[in-house]
């Protein structure tokens, strides 16, 4: 029997206190929160320190994609500040991600466990017509660049990558069981999908072989976000 995924709840919010008090009343219903870049531009290090003392696996969602040696420094600051799990986009190429790994291993201290380094494929909220490369894609067109970034990503030693639901199958069955999969755009079945072009629901996400599952505003806009966690959790399991 598969392991059930991780459930990260997005902690997508303008200013601390709202993130502070969310946090609070999902301490020991969900292992990891997400601190993604408007919460971290209005909180800074100190706010995903405090997380890391509460108990949460701390994912530090920031997108890097820039020249090699400024990813490098980015990716060592990061390391430095003891979160669990960061992303850069794959699409930043050979050179960025190894600069990634090098960042990492320059800050890590010996005796505790390194982030893990995920490589975005395309983002979730992306359809075949928003390639501008491709501008008459197709959703196979989509499909198979994601999986070939996936490729590409394990190749250059990425620990994992972050796709869509539609690609977790896929990706598994070729990068195999160790490659770490991250899954945006899960909503329960019927669930308003918002911004996010690409779905799946919690459950598919888990039989397919995703590690962990991000769920934002469906859990932290609910009437009663704890209930709101447990429902995605007895989904996933």
């Amino acid at each position: 029997m598969n392991t059930p995924p991780a459930l990260v709840v997005a902690l997508d919010f303008p200013e601390e206190n709202q993130a502070l008090n969310l946090a609070r009343k999902l301490r020991g219903v969900v292992p990891w929160v997400k601190v993604g870049l408007e919460l971290y531009l209005a909180s800074g290090r100190q706010f995903v320190q405090h997380l890391k003392k509460m108990g949460f696996s701390v994912f530090l969602d920031l997108k890097f994609m820039d020249i090699p040696n400024t990813v490098q420094a980015a990716t060592a600051q990061v390391t430095a500040m003891g979160v669990d799990m960061l992303t850069i986009h794959a699409l930043g190429g050979r050179a960025m991600c190894e600069a990634a790994l090098t960042g990492r291993a320059q800050a890590h201290e010996a005796g505790t466990t390194p982030p893990l380094i995920l490589g975005v494929t395309l983002l979730t909220s992306l359809g075949p017509a928003d390639l501008a490369w491709q501008p008459r894609g197709t959703a196979e067109s989509l499909h198979k660049l994601t999986l070939d970034l996936a490729a590409s990503a394990q190749k250059w030693k990425l620990d994992g990558v972050v796709c869509s639901g539609r690609e977790v199958c896929d990706i598994r069955n070729t990068c195999g069981a160790s490659f770490q999969l991250l899954t945006p755009g899960i909503r329960l079945p019927d669930a308003a999908c918002g911004d996010q072009a690409r779905v799946c629901t919690p459950a598919q996400a888990a039989r397919d072989g995703s590690n962990f599952l991000v769920v934002g505003r469906p859990i932290t806009r609910a009437e009663n976000p704890v209930q709101a966690a447990e429902e995605y959790l007895r989904d996933m399991a």
